[in-house]
């Protein structure tokens, strides 16, 4: 046992997890825990929004594989990081947020504290995957480990604990920090693998779709694939799987044009977006199989499947890619030509989207095969979902099915302090930049050496087409008033440029490549100018 205050068994039990660096904005009610970060000498990033320290924390996981955690004050604190945790929850990521409350005779108590919620905890479980509170010091241990573990296990997702403002500087005899195993992983079912195999053998065309539940699967997905010339698909959390420099590894735009002759669905860690959902693809070809691995029994209810294997990716895959070989199955159908024509056409067809992909295209040549990018909802950001080829998992992040806007920015910054040694450039539009421009003085109190794309067209660009083409051309609030982005930057110390066109947009990117800082390019964007990227999002039916 040791005498620890209730903040430094909760920082006891992160550094037993391996947490070095926190996203933080200190407050009064998380003082003491704040202090036990200085004590424990964790790397603490500090910044001047709350929603930022939860989109750094979402970055840093999204873009390592390794829990993120960040720390704001009760009530508004947990509210603004409320976006970035909803994130996490839908993309399937370990982000934990450590907060406050009232203190301990003010609980329930309806009395009006600071920053006093009716029921917070209550709150947060509902976009988190667990949440509890921490009442005494001797907890902490057990309740921080269980929150790891919880994030960890099966599908990932965020978690928050809370203490009470009191009990961060409360003294108690504590036990050692402990970390507990991931709760086991649900086994393939022998029988549903064999069906699965035999439903390959059946097949002519098959087409693999992968998410991010199917990172860690990369090797077995890419053999399987090999084996069966079936395309590999992402959307967005699973770009990089299967790199698009290889003949298999298809953009969503690509993929699109052999839909119609697809015979076997096999989605792989996914929630197969694209071709399940009716919203984006808007149509099953006749007769499709479908077969689904995930670890989430939940999913196979959500979209059923003709076998659904639950299972984790890996493990999954590796039994499917064993029964398919024992059992002969493992053939080529001769569609490689197919693919590379299908590969062939998408991109000459998407480079009318413009002037999007004639700057994806440089971004895509000036960038090293590692480098981290994260979209924005922005016409750029949109493209790219399609148009900028995608070498490794963890390389490309977004913000999943919630495109929260202001997101990409901040996600960028925290990427970029989970892999220092890579180029990390956040795309973003001038809506979404302004969302948290002010982090720009975190990236310079820091150094957090991102490059900022800032495509500016005066305008939220796509509500603004919407409006024009669905409301008889009346425009309401998404015209914009924008600073100048360039000498914005450089008032927070940040170095920048101004692009008017694509053709001096590389020699701007590599100048930006080799600051050691951060840095911002403005794009002017004449508005109205850009092509809409959506054809290729929510394609018509052919």
């Amino acid at each position: 046992m040791t005498t620890l205050t209730g903040g430094e068994a909760i920082v006891s039990g992160l550094v037993a997890h391996g947490v070095d660096t926190v996203f933080g904005l200190p407050g009064a009610q998380v003082y003491g825990l704040f202090d036990a970060f200085h004590q424990a000498q964790l790397k603490v990033i500090g910044a001047r929004h709350e929603q930022a320290c939860g989109y750094m924390a979402f970055g840093y996981a999204r873009s390592s594989g390794r829990p993120g955690v960040f720390s704001v004050v009760p009530g508004p604190g947990v509210l603004n990081a409320s976006a970035a945790l909803l994130t996490a929850f839908g993309c399937n990521e370990p982000v934990l947020c450590v907060t406050g409350q009232v203190p301990t005779q003010f609980l329930g108590q309806g009395r009006g504290h600071l920053h006093e919620m009716p029921d917070q905890l209550a709150t947060l479980r509902t976009y988190v995957k667990w949440a509890d509170r921490i009442e005494y010091p001797g907890n902490a241990p057990t309740v921080v480990a269980r929150a790891f573990q919880e994030m960890m296990s099966g599908r990932r997702g965020p978690a928050s604990v809370e203490m009470p403002w009191d009990v961060f500087t409360q003294r108690a005899d504590t036990a050692a920090a402990r970390v507990l195993e991931p709760l086991p992983a649900p086994q393939p079912d022998p029988d549903m693998i064999k069906q699965a195999a035999a439903l390959i053998k059946d097949s002519k065309a098959p087409m693999i779709f992968v998410g991010s539940g199917a990172i860690e699967a990369r090797e077995e997905i890419l053999e399987l694939a090999e084996m069966i010339d079936a395309p590999v698909v992402a959307f967005r959390s699973g770009r990089g799987i299967v790199s698009n420099a290889h003949e298999l590894g298809l953009t969503m735009a690509a993929a699109y044009r052999l839909w119609p002759t697809t015979d076997l669905m096999i989605a792989i860690g996914t929630r197969a977006e694209l071709p399940a959902s009716g919203f984006r693809w808007p149509y099953r070809p006749n007769g499709l199989k479908s077969i689904r691995i995930d670890i989430d029994p939940v999913e196979m209810r959500r979209l059923a499947a003709d076998t659904a294997v639950v299972a984790d990716a890996k493990a999954g895959t590796a039994d499917l890619v064993a029964a398919v070989k024992k059992a002969g199955y493992a053939r080529s159908r001769g569609r490689r030509g197919e693919i590379r024509e299908a590969t062939a056409a998408a991109q000459a067809e998407i480079q009318r989207i413009q002037p999007q992909m004639a700057y994806l295209d440089i971004l895509r040549e000036v960038l090293p095969a590692n480098a981290i990018v994260t979209d924005e909802l922005s016409q750029v950001g949109f493209a790219s979902w399609y148009g900028f080829p995608v070498y490794e998992p963890r390389t490309f992040i977004t913000s999943g099915y919630q495109g929260t806007l202001g997101s990409g920015f901040p996600t960028a910054l925290g990427a970029k302090v989970a892999n220092p040694d890579k180029p990390v450039v956040a795309i973003t539009g001038d809506g979404g930049f302004m969302f948290g421009v002010q982090e720009l003085s975190t990236a310079v109190q820091f150094n957090i050496g991102v490059v900022t794309l800032v495509f500016n067209n005066n305008a939220y660009g796509n509500v603004r087409r919407d409006q024009r083409e669905r409301f008889d051309g009346r425009v309401v609030a998404s015209d914009l008033v924008n600073p100048d982005f360039v000498k914005l930057a450089e008032s927070f110390g940040v170095a920048a440029a101004r692009v008017t066109a694509p053709d001096q947009f590389k020699a701007a990117m590599e100048k930006a490549l080799s600051h050691s800082g951060p840095y911002l390019i403005s794009v002017e964007v004449t508005r109205d100018s850009e092509v809409s990227p959506w054809a290729f999002i929510h394609p018509p039916k052919p």
